[in-house]
């Protein structure tokens, strides 16, 4: 039963984030409120409270930060964690592009359902961008004592290193939106963090180097 209910939690949950996206896209994301948006997703607003706290929640939200510490721990590699990050980064760009094509929604950076539709507010609303960046230090604290519990580190260098990978994540992301859009993000990804290669060599377990 919990499974069915996570299940149904998640699929509500991206139903209001592309209806809400709709109306950003439409209307500009200033202009759109959550009744408006609780409206389109034919959920009351206090669900869209529940489940995003805030407009710009909606945003930025996603599965990764609702993990739990299990869940964490069978996505990450602890001796390879760029090697993860590249393959949960390509995961995410091949289910775009698949429900880009399912919809009839074009193709290309900007098709409907590409990452750039949500993507872009990280870094044309300040707001949207504060977001992420508390959404990426929850990260950081989750991740460094798994670093630091492979023993290779200290734990002062695990989180170093370990926000150096989370934030460095999101400078890829931003060169990305900056150029357009037009190459994968996993190529971004895998360009920005060679220099920390020197920390992580890639694991051999199938990630990309």
């Amino acid at each position: 039963m919990n499974g069915l209910r996570e299940r149904r939690r998640i699929k509500a949950m991206r139903s209001i984030q592309e209806r809400a996206l709709d109306l950003f896209d439409e209307r500009g994301f200033a202009a759109v409120t959550i009744e408006e948006i609780a409206a389109a997703a034919e959920v009351s607003p206090s669900s869209v409270y529940r489940y995003f706290g805030t407009k710009e929640g909606i945003v930025v939200a996603d599965e990764f930060d609702r993990m739990s510490p299990e869940a964490l721990k069978d996505v990450l590699d602890p001796g390879d964690p760029i090697g993860s990050l590249l393959q949960a980064v390509l995961a995410y760009e091949s289910a775009s592009e698949g429900a880009a094509g399912s919809d009839g929604d074009g193709e290309g950076p900007h098709a409907a359902k590409s990452p750039w539709r949500r993507v872009r507010y990280f870094f044309t609303e300040p707001s949207v961008r504060t977001a992420v960046c508390a959404t990426l230090d929850r990260a950081s604290r989750r991740i460094a004592p798994l670093i630091a519990a492979t023993g290779e580190l200290t734990e002062t260098q695990a989180r170093v290193t370990t926000n150096a990978l989370v934030f460095g994540y999101f400078a890829a992301l931003e060169q990305w939106y900056l150029d357009g859009g037009d190459r994968p993000i996993a190529a971004y990804v895998e360009e920005g963090m060679r220099p920390l290669r020197g920390i992580w060599p890639a694991s051999g377990h199938g990630h990309p180097a």
